[in-house]
């Protein structure tokens, strides 16, 4: 979930800040996590694999595996699949992203794009009630880009979250203020169905589309409903969207609805980029969403 529309410079693109000393991580996530974090501080270096890995605590080995193992790029083409240069390649490449996707067919609602996922707008009262009289059933799970916290309502799935060791209760937190007077239900034998079929390529099928629920303002509904039509790999502009709801001239309130998205990954916010081409802000932190990107360069791109 985008912050801000402000487009950033190359040294913008990562966070400089001195992280603390930390224990080596263990999962893949983690090693990504601090790869990226140490990237982050030493980019305009070009880090060697060796001077990542020592950085994150494990052998050059073991990092390039975890890798390839979890995006199926060597840490080094990873880094350029998240770097300005590569953005500003997608959208020299294919800067016209929805216009392509509209003249292929692809406009329909029964297949949005790559996870063939159906929606449904909730009634406008819903919003207005903030979530009164609809029940929200909860679950934390594992994902590719740390825990996960999923929401799902009988109408499908209603919010996605992440969040980092430590930052549970307060991303539990904020999307519960966007709702607060629905019923909440910690289940995530409920939710884990959705984390399954999200996470996992393989259970991605246009049998069993995935149903998500846009609770939102018709304005933020539209533009939600135009993110979930970028494929992987690609990338848009705010104006871009904004063009294809016919409000060309609302760029910033696109990218105000664009960080109110609550179905982070699956509304696929990340994929939004600034006129120049920078990443601009994440809800979640921009080391997330370099990982998503160069997740989905791994396996799509």
């Amino acid at each position: 979930m985008l912050d801000t529309v402000d487009t950033l410079s190359v040294s913008d693109l990562f966070d400089t800040r001195a992280q603390p000393k930390q224990d080596p991580p263990t999962d893949d996530y983690g090693v990504i996590r601090a790869a990226l974090a140490h990237i982050a501080d030493s980019y305009q270096d070009q880090p060697s694999v060796p001077e990542i890995a020592e950085a994150v605590g494990v052998s050059p080995v073991a990092l390039t595996r975890v890798f390839d193992r979890w995006a199926g790029l060597t840490p080094k083409q990873f880094l350029q699949a998240v770097t300005l240069d590569h953005t500003l390649q997608l959208l020299r490449d294919r800067a016209s992203v929805l216009d392509a996707t509209f003249e292929a067919g692809l406009s329909g609602p029964s297949r949005l794009h790559d996870l063939f996922v159906t929606h449904v707008a909730m009634p406008p009262g819903v919003y207005r009630e903030r979530g009164r009289g609809i029940a929200i059933r909860w679950g934390w799970h594992d994902s590719p880009f740390g825990k996960a916290l999923l929401m799902v309502t009988d109408y499908g799935l209603a919010g996605l979250a992440f969040a980092d060791p430590g930052e549970e209760v307060a991303a539990f937190e904020d999307m519960v203020g966007r709702w607060p007077n629905a019923d909440y239900v910690e289940d995530p034998a409920a939710t884990r169905a959705y984390a399954t079929r999200i996470f996992d390529p393989a259970a991605w099928s246009s049998d069993q589309p995935v149903r998500v629920v846009l609770i939102g303002t018709d304005f933020e509904v539209k533009v939600w409903e135009t993110l979930l039509k970028i494929r992987p790999g690609q990338a848009t502009t705010y104006s871009d969207v904004a063009s294809h709801i016919g409000k060309p001239k609302a760029a910033r309130a696109v990218g105000s609805a664009v960080g109110r998205n609550p179905i982070s990954f699956v509304v696929p916010c990340h994929r939004v980029v600034g006129r120049a081409g920078g990443l601009c802000g994440y809800h979640w932190g921009l080391t997330r969403k370099r990982a998503i990107l160069g997740w989905e360069a791994g396996r799509f791109g």
